[in-house]
């Protein structure tokens, strides 16, 4: 027996896709920052 929510889906899409666009952002977004955290460590013992 299937719920209201089984039977009514709003998106058929592939759930990967959205975890591993989800992953990418995460990732490229904490990337962002250490590299600029290494930047300002870099340029600032000169």
């Amino acid at each position: 027996m299937l719920n209201q929510f089984e039977k009514e889906v709003q998106s058929k899409r592939n759930d990967f896709l959205d975890s591993a666009v989800g992953f990418v952002v995460s990732f490229g977004f904490f990337m962002t920052i250490f590299i600029i955290a290494q930047a300002i460590h870099f340029f600032g013992t000169m």
